[in-house]
């Protein structure tokens, strides 16, 4: 709109709407901060999976792989991972993960008393620097341990936890309210992990519905996602003394649901199975 210059009294009419305008703008509540997650105008797709293959489907073997076996992983965990569609199958365009109570003696010979599936990009793709984020409706229940997370491609000649490790998100089920993103290096791995939790409000949990979890990451600095909020922000500067950041090349991201270990716990009589962690998609950016 236009006010002419040449009517009179125009000077009045335009300093009383600036007035105006000013007042309006004082009485209205700031606006919360906000976070502009996955913007089209720094990050470009570089690699997705979107789980759209039809119900009942096996996962895209030319993008995951799976990791098999009752080992224990590390964690004193108690499942024994199978790449069987029981397990893990595209439906409903999600990938399922499932958890199920159940006695199995895998191809490594050992007997366990659940199974579950753990998917991995290994050999098949990897990145350095970047978005990666997923859109997750995880489980819940003693015992129960979700996660989304990252290991350098360098493992199997530098070995864990040199090669490094980037969790993006991670869920003990006794906790259905938080989770956390944490990172693992040389002098700052297990429970010396350099992270921290972010808390739904209100009683909700991350179990009733989709949560978008995602890391941007690069040189010398990651941030981590929870729907868009930024709740950590992590650099070199927040390692012990002389340790050292060894996130500077590529890694491969990691789904899987694991039952028991030294962090959640051992599933209880409170635990109900199966248990189901719904991926929308997976997602990975390149900043431009």
């Amino acid at each position: 709109m236009h006010l002419r210059k040449d009517l009179p009294g125009s000077r009045v009419i335009v300093a009383l709407l600036l007035l105006l305008f000013a007042i309006v703008c004082a009485l209205l509540p700031p606006a919360p901060p906000t976070v502009c997650a996955r913007n089209e105008a720094r990050w470009q797709l570089a690699w997705s999976d979107e789980f759209n293959a039809a119900d009942g489907s096996a996962i895209d073997s030319t993008k995951w792989t799976f990791d098999v076996g009752g080992k224990g992983w590390g964690n004193n965990e108690l499942e024994t991972y199978t790449n069987r569609t029981a397990n893990a199958h595209v439906e409903n365009g999600s990938l399922v993960i499932t958890a199920i109570k159940e006695t199995l003696t895998g191809a490594d010979r050992i007997t366990r008393d659940y199974t579950s599936a753990r998917l991995l990009t290994k050999h098949k793709f990897n990145q350095t620097y970047g978005r990666f984020e997923a859109r997750i409706r995880i489980p819940f229940g003693q015992g129960i341990w979700p996660a989304f997370w990252m290991l350098g491609d360098n493992i199997d000649t530098a070995h864990w936890p040199n090669c490094g490790e980037i969790d993006i998100m991670e869920n003990i089920g006794r906790e259905p309210s938080v989770v956390h993103g944490t990172f693992h290096g040389p002098g700052y791995s297990g429970g010396k992990g350099i992270g921290a939790a972010y808390t739904l409000i209100g009683g909700k949990k991350f179990s009733d519905d989709f949560h978008m979890f995602a890391l941007e990451w690069e040189p010398n600095v990651m941030r981590f996602y929870v729907d868009g909020n930024l709740y950590e922000t992590r650099t070199p500067a927040d390692l012990p003394p002389g340790a050292s950041w060894v996130f500077d090349h590529p890694f491969f991201i990691i789904l899987n649901v694991a039952v028991g270990g030294d962090w959640p716990g051992n599933p209880d009589t409170s635990t109900v199975f199966p248990q189901l962690m719904l991926v929308d998609y997976v997602r990975v950016y390149k900043k431009l």
